[in-house]
């Protein structure tokens, strides 16, 4: 297993297009073009210690010695930080099919396919599980989900709330606190106001809308039914 054969792998260009690119551009080495672009005051002067290139076999044995450090322990961190189980089909078909996780770019719709049927496929079950018209995908996190969703009942509030300058949204007390941040910082430059409460004591008369959290902060399971019930 030849050692140039694996850097060749993750390092672009061969000696070839290297050369016809110095000499499109006008320069006849690496050490000529950096000369040329970068200031001589900032560029260092030795070389970096990097040690010297190996093979791919011994740099898995090398990564897994690495691995063996690792030590597993239970984790008490909670407030949305939960432990998961991935189903064999899901990673035999999905994480370990190269038309999945080969998808490189978002801004390449050519190259990221399989990442964009995955999140049609997603959108697509979650509003046939919820029954609802429409679904995000691709956010960040649960904090940044819950901002766009307060900017989107925002944005689309019927024209008597637009009328009546309804700006309140209302924000369950059992939220998770680093989600509130979020939402607290998203809601101030749009004059937003969050009213933090219990869901009992929700008025949807002068809110645009809610966010329940479920589970709680404190990991309890609210019985939420009467809420859905009446609003």
């Amino acid at each position: 297993m030849y050692k140039e054969n694996f850097s060749r792998r993750h390092i672009g260009p061969s000696t070839s297009e290297l050369n016809n690119m110095l000499k499109i551009i006008g320069v006849k080495s690496i050490e000529d073009l950096l000369s040329q672009t970068i200031p001589e005051k900032i560029r260092l002067k030795s070389d970096l210690d990097i040690p010297d290139a190996i093979s791919e076999m011994e740099f898995l044995k090398e990564i897994k010695k690495f691995s063996t450090l690792n030590k597993n322990f239970k984790t008490y961190i909670g407030l949305g930080y939960h432990d998961t189980f991935t189903p064999s089909v899901i990673q035999r078909n999905i994480l370990e099919n190269p038309g999945w996780y080969t998808a490189y770019t978002p801004y390449q719709p050519e190259i990221a396919q399989g990442r964009l049927e995955a999140l049609l496929n997603f959108q697509t079950m979650i509003c046939d599980l919820t029954k609802m018209e429409i679904a995000n995908a691709s956010l960040l996190d649960e904090g940044t989900s819950a901002a766009e969703a307060m900017i989107m009942m925002y944005n689309n509030r019927s024209k008597d709330q637009k009328s009546q300058n309804i700006s309140r949204f209302f924000v369950d007390s059992n939220i998770l606190p680093q989600t509130l941040s979020v939402l607290k910082t998203r809601a101030y430059p749009l004059g937003i106001e969050i009213v933090i409460d219990e869901i009992d004591n929700i008025n949807s008369e002068d809110c645009f809308g809610c966010i329940i959290q479920y589970p709680g902060k404190k990991g309890n399971l609210p019985n939420i039914n009467k809420f859905f019930i009446k609003y």
